[in-house]
């Protein structure tokens, strides 16, 4: 109980030093806790729409996808015949069934030819209104569509593009555009998760989507009272036979939540992994928090010792104020973590995908999770001071305050830190020399953690050398406040590693993923200068193949020299080794494609393999079944017959555009493929006259403003929207890493807040000869930038160190050129500067008002 009064007591008063702590652990706590929050949230949701939009038994084609992504080789959904429906209605148990038209390859845009899908990534869904889908949406204005020329629209997509009742929109798909006008509006009434939904009749809906009518995509089956979803399955499949796809609502639902958990589950790991970066961040804050608070009491706990309190109950006082602090904290931040998750539910919202406030889920697991984990980081954080606190002897009341460091062990510290940063460094370069990216990548993980780890031990040690370098070409200039600052900076070297180690992670991390991600922009870059002979490509956005009417129109250009078609169509393989190998894709496209991609042969010449009955394989593949150039190769056409093609050419493995491609022309394709099973082209390629880049590249865009759905890139287009997507991906997650420098920063705010608490007499006595308020202040803002500065040196050269081991595993993948982002490594590191100078506002600002007298009288 004594031991709980003191703690309490020591916590209270120190509560304003504890509060910086209790902020870092607050963050993590609620990054933690808002992540799992808003995935259980988004389970939810989608558990609650599947479940209701599924039918008690769908029935589907054959060829059809389990999540319902239905398009096929000829951007037209799977189909199966109307009659179908007859044969279902006469199952036992049958209550009613109903055929439906949908598909997800398709594009609605406004009569400004403007595109209505979502821009996050969401489906857009044209279908036929049925009654299932009366189920989850309710018509607000108008009323369905019941003739050719009328389209119901959701109300999100509606109210998101203003559009109302009397518009004109426009579907297009594989068999063409079909106009029509508003006639209805309908809202959702379970939670949309952000698709744009359309719907027509279903006559219409044929026509629009397939281009006959008499077929469905889909036949929505209800069950009689007492008959369950399994008998009505079985008896529904023995009615029409083996030849379709046939699901119970609970296999709908499982099948479409798993390909949503399958998207969940990365980002909920990855925000998990930028949580626990924050938590490592935080543990250097609150390390440094305990062992300068034990040093400031060190009088204190060898008064303590000296009238009886046992070196146990010492090391306990110290870790109750740990707990106390971590249950603070965590309570806390498991409270924010919902604020988080609300946070991002109306981030996705305005991306979107509405989530509502109602299906927010808190499961019991969340708040344990958070607590447990942020009571025992902060514990084990404050073991080390605490047992520190525990060796103070009863002679240490007649010190001044202020523990003396233990040189042996700070010694025996940079041995082990300089042990693990060479064997990071060794581990680094095995992956550099690796020959396989896969085992290059276990090395450069290993790397990373040693390296890292051996850095944040030797911290203290390079910490003095550092300091001084940076002291002198930032701080002499400023005279003897400068030196000063310098000298505070390495008074207690352990403290200024500690803080800088806590900001040196999260720039490691930002100068790695820099210098990794502006390496694939280069290479790449690279790839395309080399390797692409075309001046446009010509694709879908959304994923769309190209329908011959837009070919056509492309062939119809004028300026233009070629135009190549491309197409992918699935086969399987079986070569001279007596294997079979499914599910392989042939690349079929024109001749003109070997000048079009300059793809570099270990064997033979690339032309040859579009000769007749001929194509390429890529290198890996020849070596793994023994194919030479003139070897025969069995290829089933899926759609279509088998052909014997002999290989003209092995490509080689290192390349980025195409990696793993198998050439054959589309002539050859077209010979074992029948017509009205050859897929449409999944891009088209045209090169201009010479000279006449520019007008070409303007009747082009001019040709197909008709068709929205596709964009004509050049190579400088193609190039920015690559640059663009990486990007955008890595300011994404520097926006995560933005968690664990505020952490850092906190550390550094809470380290200058107690070392002016620490040196108060020293301060008092400097202000008593003549130090002014002003130079004291800029003194204790010197020192924060040189400790800043000294986290970004260490940080930033540690990460492009992984960055470069990093980019020489890509280069086994084709990705050969290294390029550091000068630019924005010299402005992370001046913005630690920056962040130095903030991180001292508050402790300067408190350090200026101290009262001189009772700054000197201070004990």
């Amino acid at each position: 109980m004594t031991v709980l009064k003191t703690s309490m007591r020591n916590f209270f008063a120190h509560k304003g030093r504890m509060a910086l702590s209790a902020v870092a652990v607050l963050l993590s706590v609620a990054f933690v806790c808002g992540t799992l929050v808003f995935t259980d949230t988004m389970n939810t949701t989608f558990d609650k729409l599947f479940a209701v939009t599924s039918s008690d038994v769908t029935v589907s084609a054959k060829g059809a996808s389990d999540t319902g992504e239905t398009t096929s080789g000829n951007g037209k959904p799977p189909v199966m015949p109307a009659s179908v429906l007859g044969e279902v209605r006469k199952a036992q148990g049958v209550k009613s069934a109903e055929g439906t038209v949908f598909s997800t390859s398709v594009t609605v845009v406004d009569a400004d030819k403007n595109n209505l899908s979502p821009k996050s990534g969401a489906p857009t869904i044209v279908g036929s209104w049925n009654g299932n889908d009366a189920r989850t949406m309710k018509i607000t204005s108008g009323a369905a569509p019941e003739d050719t020329d009328q389209i119901m629209v959701d109300a999100d997509t509606a109210d998101k593009h203003h559009l109302k009742l009397g518009d004109d929109i426009g579907v297009i798909s594989a068999v063409g555009t079909h106009s029509a006008k508003i006639s209805g509006i309908a809202t959702f009434t379970v939670t949309n998760p952000g698709a744009a939904i359309f719907y027509l009749d279903t006559r219409t809906a044929q026509e629009a989507l397939v281009g006959k009518t008499g077929v469905y995509t889909n036949v929505n089956v209800t069950a009689d009272s007492g008959v369950s979803d399994a008998q009505l399955k079985k008896n529904v499949a023995a009615g029409i036979g083996g030849a379709y796809k046939v699901q119970t609502a609970k296999e709908t639902a499982d099948a479409n939540q798993k390909d949503v958990e399958s998207f969940l589950s990365v980002m909920k790991y990855a925000m998990l992994g930028f949580a626990g970066i924050a938590f490592l961040v935080g543990i250097f804050l609150i390390i440094n928090t305990f062992s300068m608070l034990v040093a400031q009491r060190t009088r204190e706990i060898g008064l303590m010792r000296a009238i009886g309190s046992s070196r146990r109950q010492v090391n306990r006082s110290v870790l109750t104020e740990a707990l106390l602090l971590g249950v603070t904290g965590s309570v806390l931040g498991v409270g924010a973590g919902v604020g988080i998750a609300v946070g991002l539910m109306k981030l996705m919202g305005s991306m979107g995908m509405h989530l509502s406030t109602s299906d927010l889920t808190v499961a019991w697991t969340t708040p344990v999770a958070g607590v447990v984990l942020g009571v025992v980081v902060t514990i084990l954080s404050a073991y080390l001071p605490a047992r520190r606190a525990g060796k103070i002897s009863p002679m240490a009341a007649l010190r001044d305050a202020g523990a003396p460091a233990d040189a042996r062990a700070g010694r025996i510290r940079a041995l082990i830190g300089l042990l693990l940063t060479g064997a990071g460094g060794y581990c680094l370069y095995l992956a550099a020399a690796a020959d396989k990216a896969t085992d290059g990548s276990l090395w450069l993980g290993l790397g990373v953690v040693l390296s890292l780890i051996g850095f944040v031990a030797v911290g203290p040690l390079l910490a003095g050398g550092v300091v001084r370098a940076l002291g002198a070409v930032v701080l002499r200039i400023f005279g003897p406040v400068g030196r000063m600052a310098e000298r505070n900076a390495l008074r207690n070297p352990r403290r200024t590693g500690a803080t800088g180690a806590a900001l040196m992670i999260g720039l490691a991390l930002v100068a790695c993923l820099s210098v990794v991600g502006s390496s694939m922009v280069a290479s790449a870059t690279d790839q395309l200068d080399k390797s692409v002979g075309t001046d446009f490509i010509i694709q879908s956005d959304s994923g769309q193949l190209i329908t011959p009417q837009a070919v056509k129109a492309v062939k119809s250009t004028p300026d233009l020299e070629r135009v190549t078609e491309y197409k992918v169509l699935d086969a399987a393989l079986t070569t001279p080794d007596g294997r079979t190998s499914k599910n392989e894709t042939i690349n079929a496209a024109d001749p003109t494609y070997a000048q079009d991609l300059r793809t570099e042969t270990v064997a033979g010449d690339l032309a040859d393999a579009y000769r007749p009955d001929s194509m390429s394989v890529f290198e890996g593949f020849a070596k793994k079944h023994g194919i030479k150039v003139g070897s025969t190769v069995k290829v089933d056409f899926k759609d279509g017959t088998t052909a014997d093609l002999t290989v003209r050419a092995i490509t080689s493995d290192d390349v980025v555009i195409d990696k793993g491609a198998m050439y054959a022309s589309i002539t050859t394709a077209a010979k074992y493929v029948p017509a009205d099973s050859m897929p449409l082209d999944v891009l088209v390629f045209a090169t201009a006259k010479d000279g006449q880049e520019t007008a070409a590249y303007k009747s082009l865009k001019s040709a197909l403003h008709d068709y929205p759905q596709y964009t004509v890139r050049d190579q400088t287009d193609y190039k920015q929207a690559l640059k663009d997507q990486i990007g955008q991906l890595l300011n994404m997650i520097y926006g995560l890493l933005a968690l664990a420098i505020i952490v850092a920063v906190l550390g550094v705010v809470n380290t200058l807040a107690l070392s002016v608490v620490e040196r108060t007499r020293e301060i008092g006595l400097m202000r008593a000869i003549g130090l002014s308020r002003r130079q004291l202040r800029r003194m204790i803002r010197l020192e924060s930038v040189v400790i800043a500065l000294f986290g970004a040196l260490l940080g930033l050269g540690l990460g492009m160190g992984w960055g470069a081991t990093a980019q020489k595993l890509l280069a086994l993948e084709g990705l050969q050129v290294l390029e550091i982002p000068w630019g924005t490594i010299i402005a992370v590191f001046i913005g630690s500067a920056f962040v130095g100078l903030l991180a001292a506002l508050i402790p300067a600002f408190r350090a200026g008002r101290m009262n001189v007298l009772n700054a000197i009288a201070t004990e």
